[in-house]
């Protein structure tokens, strides 16, 4: 009898053993990576020519109401901002 009660447990207890899983982590856990801050929003790009364009439109618009002619160089002038101009828009168009 003695010897029923031991192989009955010991057959309890390799069931068990057999029944419940192993827990072994499969990797180790990773700590969580601190917040990435917001992007900061991407700058204007070329500021420089996008001033320039501006300051060529505002220049030719006083060119185009000043009072005299000039000897033909307002008109000279008129025609070298426009190339100007768009010789800038085709600098932007370009980077792109």
């Amino acid at each position: 009898m003695k010897n029923w009660i031991f192989r009955s447990l010991a057959t309890a207890m390799m069931a068990l053993t057999l029944a419940m899983p192993a827990s072994v982590p499969a990797a180790p856990a990773a700590k969580n990576p601190p917040p990435t801050p917001p992007a900061a929003p991407a700058p204007e790009p070329h500021p420089e020519i996008r001033e320039a364009i501006a300051s060529l439109r505002n220049a030719r618009a006083h060119l185009e109401h000043a009072a005299h002619d000039f000897g033909g160089h307002r008109a000279e002038a008129l025609r070298a901002t426009d190339e100007a101009l768009r010789q800038l828009q085709m600098c932007l168009k370009y980077d792109r």
